[in-house]
């Protein structure tokens, strides 16, 4: 009898995008350490006033506390590089296995950002009508509406369970 090897590592070559949770303050140590190991690395980041008795200062802070995101093939060693990093905790997952994050989303979160619109973080909506703007410099942004207060898009990062919520009073929107 010939015994066939079971496959533990799914056939993937295209790479994907993954949210890795960091140790407290550790987003931006560990994206440098991971960019200089050759990993591509997305941090999002907002900016913050701060204020204080003599001045006032704009900080650059995380968008989504204790996570980064990584994109890279679905292999045990791509896995283990960004694992052995200081001040890595481990690869968000369901059932043990790393969850890949749509390349949408990371996406629209990159476009968002790009365009300084602003932005705070928002409860993360499981139930709501997912929606799409037309037109503007948000066109094909996609995201769950909510209507508590002013109108406003949700848009989600699913496997950390984290949002951000943007006023989109004016935009013309449809479902998604």
């Amino acid at each position: 009898m010939i015994a066939l090897p079971i496959q533990t590592e799914p056939l993937s070559w295209e790479p994907s995008w993954f949210a890795v949770q960091t140790r407290y303050r550790f987003e931006k140590k560990v994206a440098e350490q991971l960019h200089s190991k050759g990993v591509e690395i997305f941090a999002p980041v907002r900016r913050e006033v701060h204020h204080w008795s003599d001045r006032r200062k704009v900080i650059p802070v995380p968008l989504f506390s204790g996570y980064i995101f990584v994109r890279l093939q679905a292999s045990l060693a791509s896995r283990l590089a960004v694992l052995r990093t200081e001040g890595v905790i481990a690869f968000v997952n369901f059932q043990g296995t790393p969850t890949a994050i749509p390349g949408k989303q990371i996406e629209h979160l990159q476009r968002l950002l790009a365009q300084d619109v602003p932005c705070s973080l928002h409860a993360f909506l499981k139930a709501g009508s997912r929606v799409r703007i037309r037109g503007g410099s948000l066109d094909g942004l996609e995201g769950i509406l909510a209507q508590n207060g002013p109108k406003s898009l949700v848009i989600s990062i699913e496997c950390i369970e984290r949002s951000v919520a943007i006023e989109i009073e004016g935009y013309e929107l449809e479902l998604a």
